[in-house]
């Protein structure tokens, strides 16, 4: 099953950008009798949405305001959203520079202004399966394999000179951006590349440069999806490789479909669509004593990410009140559960992160080696 297939599909209306249209769409959602637990939820996020849609939706399901990401997804792409209510949203801090994996769906032959679904085709040269013999496609996947040097898309968010780069595209600037270091663990294909006609007709009408002759019916260009698995730094701009996946093969592409299916330890296949926590929250509002949204709380979320500390009373007493301990107390540490490494964000990727626990299993803090101590940067139990 392709990518494309796996997605929520969206009525696209025509006419005027439908990314704009998605932004206008509002998720009806019911609101939560009280207030959610601090934790973490999984969202599993449809297409269409922005996630600043999905945080909205949120707020009212966990009824309250405190709602943050950790990591947006365009209204295009679809899957897993982590999200913090309450003292949760001090948390997405460490969350937000963890690894990330996806399935996509990337087109060989066409390259668009977005270099996704979502913009108008520029050129299509089309490609065929034949092109692509098993050690080319290969070579040119292996290129964009562990740490390179990117150039984000110039549709991102990223700011030059404090307006976001889309924007500036929008009202017809050219942007150039600088490309950044990002780290590209795995980059292979999934199934057998899959041969379609795309009708140009319209296109080509706009002055769409085809560089060859179109195939089959008037219009028509021969193109190739491709589905691939990505897992890769934060940062990483999938539709950014499928461009320069399209110039490594000399024919272009463009992203046609991406679902995040995994950040950090967090899985998809654990996240919540909003018709089933809109179900959960009405089922939870009819009981004599609601709990309000469920959450994954903070503990489970530390044991998971980090490395585990136990403490003893005087220790968690002490970083209650924000005190350092000796830096000797990290020797004692436990790997996280389930996994062999850490999940640490951009900000302290070169810093060791510990989440220190109460003996009676409450999270207490998140600490950091510093000189001869081990400080708190981040206090969740203070006295």
């Amino acid at each position: 099953m392709s990518v494309s297939d796996q997605a929520e599909p969206v009525e696209r209306a025509g006419g005027d950008n439908d990314h704009h249209r998605a932004r206008r769409r509002r998720p009806d959602v019911p609101r939560g009798a009280v207030p959610a637990s601090d934790g973490i939820l999984l969202v599993d996020k449809p297409q269409g949405l922005t996630s600043h849609d999905v945080v909205g939706a949120t707020r009212r399901l966990a009824a309250t305001r405190k709602v943050g990401h950790a990591g947006t997804l365009d209204p295009m792409a679809t899957g897993l959203l982590v999200l913090g209510v309450g003292r949760a949203t001090r948390f997405l801090t460490y969350l937000v520079g963890a690894d990330k994996t996806y399935a996509a769906t990337i087109r060989l032959g066409m390259e668009t202004t977005t270099e996704d679904a979502e913009g108008e085709v520029t050129t299509a040269h089309g490609c065929r399966i034949d092109d692509l013999p098993e050690d080319r496609l290969q070579e040119a996947l292996s290129g964009l394999t562990g740490v390179i040097q990117q150039v984000p898309s110039a549709v991102s968010a990223i700011k030059v000179d404090g307006v976001r780069a889309y924007k500036r595209v929008r009202d017809g600037q050219d942007v150039e951006l600088e490309a950044r270091p990002v780290t590209i663990h795995d980059l292979r294909p999934v199934g057998e590349p899959r041969q379609a006609g795309v009708d140009l007709a319209g296109a080509a009408a706009g002055g769409v440069s085809t560089g060859a002759e179109a195939d089959g019916a008037e219009g028509e260009v021969q193109v190739v999806d491709l589905d691939v698995v990505v897992s890769c730094s934060s940062g990483t701009y999938v539709r950014a490789l499928a461009r320069d996946l399209g110039r490594a093969l000399g024919c272009g592409a463009h992203l046609i479909a991406l679902r995040r299916t995994g950040v950090g330890p967090f899985d998809v296949g654990r996240a919540h669509t909003l018709t089933a926590l809109s179900e959960q929250v009405e089922a939870d509002a009819a009981t004599p004593d609601p709990r309000g949204a469920a959450t994954v709380p903070l503990e489970e979320v530390a044991r998971r990410c980090f490395e585990q500390l136990a403490l003893t009373g005087e220790e968690a007493r002490a970083l209650r009140y924000g005190q350092p301990l000796d830096a000797a107390v990290l020797e004692r540490t436990e790997a996280p559960e389930g996994r062999l490494g850490t999940v640490v964000s951009k900000e302290i990727s070169k810093q060791r992160v510990v989440a220190g626990f109460a003996p009676d299993g409450r999270l207490v803090a998140l600490l950091r080696h510093q000189g001869s101590r081990a400080r708190p940067v981040l206090v969740l139990d203070p006295a």
